[in-house]
C-alpha cells in the first residue's frame, strides 16, 4: 500500500504545472484625464476606465493603450476585488493599442498569481477563449472561432495592425472590452471591441503582441516601423495602361513619399508602382497571400512581419522598368498634422485675446460626430492634402478663436485661419509665432497674415500686452505652452 502511494505522489509531482488562464487575470482601474481641444490650457473632468490585464513574467501586466493613455492614476486589483496596488506604465504603443504596466512598489497580490506565456500565432479556424471576470471574481469564458485575419485600427485613427476577427456570443459582465484572449492555456491576444449585434470580436493578434513585447524587453521601446508612403490602387485599366503595367502584375501606385521616411531614404518617388514587398506579390488592391492567414493587406509586411532597423526588399516599376530597393525600416517621420495628443500637453499661445494652436486631428474631431463635414474646409484640406502645406512648415498654426478684448475689437467672428506670417516672418510652428510676437513691430502694430479674409490682422502691441497682464491677474495659469518640433 505504501509502495503504491509513493508512486502516486511521484507521478503528481513529476507532472508539468501549467497555469490556468484565470490564474493570470488582473483587474485594471484607470483614472483618465485629457486636455480640452478648444481651451488647451484646461483639462477635461477626469473619468474612470476599467478592464482586464494579463500577468506576464517579471510582474509585467499586458493591456491596451486605451487603458493606459492619458492616465493620472492606474490601479491593479485582484480578481475578487479585495486587494489593490498602484501601477505605472512602462511601455506604450498608441498606434498598436498595447501597453505594459508594472506594480509601483510592492507587487502585493501579484505574488500569488501565475504568469501566462504567449501562445504560438493562430490562424483562421482556430478556437480562442475570451475571458471576463464576474463581480465575485469567478472567471467567465467564451469560446469563439477565428473567422478571418484583418488589419484593423483599434485606437489611433488610420493606424492598422493585424487582428483576429472572432465569431463568439459574449455574455454581459462588469468589464469593458479590454479583455485577454487565450488559445488553450496561453495568451493569444487582447480583445478591443465587441459587436453584440453581429457577435463579432476584434482581438489584437499574437504577432503584434509578440513584436511589442520583444521590443520592450530591453526596457527601451522603439515602436513599429513604417515605409512612409501613400498609395492608391491600380484597378482602372486605363490607368494601368498609362503606367505600362502588364496584365499579370498587380501593383500599388505611390501617391506620396513622406520626407525623411524609410522609402525616402532610398529614393522611392511619387509615381513608382510597388509590385512586391518582401518577396510577396501585391495585387491591384494592395493585398497579398499569406501562407497561413490568407489574404492580408500589404502594410502587415512592414508593421508586423519586420522590425525596426531591418531591411525589406521592395520591387517597384518606374517608367516601365522594374527595379528592387533594399529599404532600411525606421519609424514614421513626425507628421505635419498629429493624429493624436495622448499623454501630451497640447501647445498653444494667447496674445491679446487671439488664441493660436497647432492643428491636429483631435482638434478637428472636437467639431463633433460629423466633424468630417462640420469642421472648417480649409482645415480639413490640410488633413486630406498635407503635402500642399509642408513646405516651410513643421506644424500648421491656426488662429482657433478670438476672445473679445479691447485689443481684438472687430475680430470677434474671426476663427480657423491658418497663419502664414507675422511681421513678415514665415511661421513654421508655434515657437516661430512666439518669437515674432516678442519683437517690437514698426509703429507698434503686429501684422498677422492668414489664409482667409481679411487676410491681414492688426494687433496693437501695447494694448495686447495690457490684455495679457489682465488674463494672468484673472487666474489664467499661463499664456503659452511651447515645445519645438524637429525639422523634417
Amino acid at each position: 500500500m505504501k509502495f503504491r502511494i509513493f508512486f502516486s505522489l511521484l507521478a503528481i509531482t513529476a507532472a508539468p504545472l501549467f497555469a490556468a488562464p484565470e490564474d493570470s487575470l488582473i483587474r485594471i482601474n484607470s483614472t483618465i484625464q485629457t486636455y480640452s481641444a478648444s481651451q488647451p490650457w484646461e483639462k477635461n473632468p477626469p473619468r474612470k476606465r476599467g478592464g482586464l490585464g494579463t500577468l506576464l513574467s517579471g510582474n509585467r501586466i499586458l493591456t491596451t493603450a486605451a487603458m493606459a493613455a492619458d492616465s493620472i492614476y492606474v490601479e491593479l486589483q485582484s480578481a475578487d476585488s479585495t486587494q489593490t496596488i498602484p501601477a505605472r506604465v512602462t511601455a506604450i504603443d498608441y498606434d498598436a493599442n498595447l501597453a505594459l504596466l508594472t506594480p509601483d512598489g510592492d507587487p502585493g497580490f501579484l505574488a500569488n498569481l501565475k504568469p501566462s506565456e504567449l501562445a504560438t500565432p493562430s490562424k483562421p479556424g482556430d478556437e480562442i477563449d475570451l475571458y471576463q471576470l464576474e463581480n465575485n471574481g469567478d472567471p467567465l469564458k467564451t469560446t469563439g472561432t477565428i473567422r478571418s485575419m484583418e488589419l484593423l485600427s483599434t485606437f489611433v485613427s488610420g493606424k492598422y495592425f493585424l487582428c483576429y476577427v472572432i465569431k463568439a456570443s459574449m455574455q454581459t459582465s462588469g468589464n469593458s472590452f479590454t479583455l485577454p484572449a487565450f488559445k488553450g492555456d496561453k495568451l493569444a491576444g487582447i480583445l478591443t471591441s465587441y459587436d453584440s449585434k453581429d457577435q463579432i470580436s476584434d482581438v489584437i493578434s499574437t504577432d503584434i503582441v509578440n513584436a511589442f513585447l520583444t521590443d520592450a524587453s530591453d526596457g527601451s521601446y522603439d515602436g513599429f516601423p513604417s515605409l512612409g508612403v501613400g498609395t492608391t490602387t491600380t484597378e482602372d485599366p486605363h490607368f494601368r495602361g498609362w503606367l505600362k503595367l502588364p496584365d499579370d502584375k498587380g501593383g500599388l501606385y505611390v501617391t506620396r513619399v513622406l520626407p525623411g521616411g524609410s522609402a525616402d531614404t532610398v529614393g522611392m518617388k511619387k509615381g513608382d508602382v510597388i509590385l512586391t514587398v518582401g518577396g510577396h506579390a501585391i495585387d491591384r488592391r494592395g493585398y497579398y497571400q499569406h501562407p497561413e492567414y490568407g489574404t492580408l493587406f500589404w502594410p502587415h509586411l512592414v508593421r508586423g512581419a519586420t522590425r525596426m532597423g531591418e531591411k525589406i526588399e521592395i520591387e517597384i516599376l518606374r517608367d516601365g522598368e522594374s527595379q528592387t530597393l533594399a529599404i532600411p525600416l525606421k519609424k514614421a517621420p513626425l507628421p505635419l498634422l498629429p493624429v493624436h495628443r495622448h499623454d501630451e500637453e497640447p501647445p498653444f499661445l494667447i496674445k491679446g485675446g487671439l488664441v493660436f494652436q497647432e492643428l491636429s486631428r483631435p482638434y478637428l474631431e472636437a467639431f463633433g460626430k460629423n466633424w468630417t463635414t462640420r469642421a472648417p474646409l480649409n482645415l480639413l484640406d490640410v488633413l486630406s492634402s498635407p503635402e500642399d502645406y509642408e513646405e516651410g512648415r513643421r506644424r500648421v498654426v491656426v488662429l482657433t478663436r478670438v476672445v473679445a478684448t479691447e485689443a481684438t475689437i472687430g475680430y470677434d467672428r474671426v476663427s480657423s485661419h491658418i497663419i502664414e506670417s507675422v511681421n513678415g516672418q514665415k511661421i513654421a510652428g508655434l515657437p516661430d509665432l512666439a518669437a515674432a510676437l516678442e519683437q517690437s513691430p514698426e509703429n507698434g502694430i503686429h501684422t498677422i497674415e492668414t489664409d482667409q479674409e481679411p487676410y491681414k490682422l492688426f494687433l496693437d502691441e501695447g494694448l495686447s500686452d495690457t490684455v495679457d497682464a489682465q488674463f494672468i491677474q484673472r487666474g489664467l495659469p499661463t499664456l503659452k505652452r511651447l515645445y519645438e518640433v524637429e525639422s523634417k
